[in-house]
């Protein structure tokens, strides 16, 4: 196991009721409905979290921070670099009529669309806050040197925040962003920290334009889904399922569904592989053990899916329509002052989680090919 960057601390009274208030807070944001969450407010509120959390990770271990040099530098030139995306990221003005990019990002992420599949975005910007916490040790004890890969970046990242500005694409002004930041850091920090800091800042790329990959991807996992169901289905439990394209129904007429977009499991594809790659970055040095891991994340995902579409189709086989409905709707059940909890639709998620921690505990016991420190 990948355990030398974190280091234990006592923490006080007082540092402990900070992080209980901050969960507590974090939770209650993170548990309202999406259609809070597209609000203005909510927006305000999240972006305050963000500033809360990074406040608080200096609180709960100061003495790092003391030992960090040219902050003061670095989080000027941070200052600035956000500004620019503030009042100059964004010049669609359309739908979302605001020169904000982190707004426009935000309303992306926060769609009240049921086929949105990008709400997983709010959680990134603190899960790399708080990996980066974790490696704060391995972080201040690197050399510090200014370095011109750092300021190669922070160029490239200002042509192509130019360009996107003025064709009017966000998209290309999104990865800009996280690439200056990238920049700046090693510009103030030097190359080493930009090697050791490459994960966990590279998770940035789920906080990115991945709409665009995610569409086609989408489109074949529909497909592929629905054929393997309709397989399962007939070959296995006997079931007389047919499928037409992506539509799964009963020769009857009794029952039928469509692997509609937001059916085909991208949303668990995604949540899977973003589990499997931290798994494996912090428990893995080799980097084959991490391409493995990481790779394992779409045959997982696909199971996993399969699995809910099979009981949506054994129910509605069973109970005809009325009984799929409610196993599509994930089972709800009511819990008073929450709402109502989808157990089926966590499913996807049971046989990844399982899978990924049992070939994990296998990997531990391979041999690295190479002994070489991660980058």
């Amino acid at each position: 196991m990948n355990n030398s960057e974190g280091s234990k601390i006592s923490l006080n009274s007082a540092q402990k009721f900070a992080a209980g208030l901050f969960i507590l807070l974090f939770a209650g944001w993170f548990a309202q409905k999406i259609e809070w969450k597209a609000t203005n407010t909510a927006q305000v509120l999240y972006f305050i979290l963000l500033a809360a959390f990074f406040l608080l990770l200096i609180f709960l271990d100061p003495k790092v921070w003391k030992q960090l040099s040219n902050k003061g530098f670095f989080f000027a030139l941070l200052a600035v670099w956000l500004a620019l995306f503030q009042f100059l990221g964004n010049s669609i003005l359309g739908y979302v009529h605001t020169s904000s990019l982190f707004s426009w990002m935000y309303d992306g992420y926060n769609s009240p669309n049921p086929v949105n599949d990008s709400s997983f975005c709010d959680l990134i910007p603190f899960l790399v806050l708080g990996l980066f916490w974790w490696k704060r040790n391995e972080l201040v004890a690197q050399p510090k040197t200014k370095s011109w890969p750092g300021f190669v970046l922070l160029i490239l990242a200002i042509g192509l925040h130019l360009f996107g500005y003025v064709l009017q694409q966000p998209r290309c002004s999104v990865v800009a962003l996280f690439t200056g930041i990238y920049g700046l850091m090693g510009l103030v920090w030097g190359f080493e920290w930009l090697k050791k800091s490459f994960f966990p800042f590279f998770l940035f790329i789920f906080s990115g334009p991945l709409d665009i990959v995610i569409q086609p991807i989408t489109f074949w996992l529909r497909y592929f889904v629905s054929a393997l169901t309709e397989w399962v289905a007939h070959y296995i439990f006997g079931i007389g399922v047919m499928r037409q394209g992506t539509q799964l129904f009963d020769p009857s007429g009794s029952y039928g569904y469509d692997v509609a977009a937001a059916c085909s499991g991208i949303r668990s594809l995604v949540a899977i592989f973003l589990l499997a790659t931290i798994y494996a970055f912090i428990a893995f040095r080799a980097p084959w053990k991490r391409i493995f891991l990481m790779a394992l994340a779409v045959p997982f995902a696909v199971l996993g899916n399969l699995l809910r579409m099979l009981l949506i189709i054994i129910a509605a086989a069973l109970g005809g329509q009325d009984w799929g409905n409610y196993v599509h709707e994930g089972c709800p059940i009511h819990v008073p002052r929450v709402g109502d909890i989808a157990i089926v639709n966590l499913l996807p998620y049971v046989p990844a989680i399982i899978g990924l921690l049992w070939i994990g505990r296998w990997l531990e016991k391979m041999p690295d090919a190479q002994a070489k420190e991660p980058s």
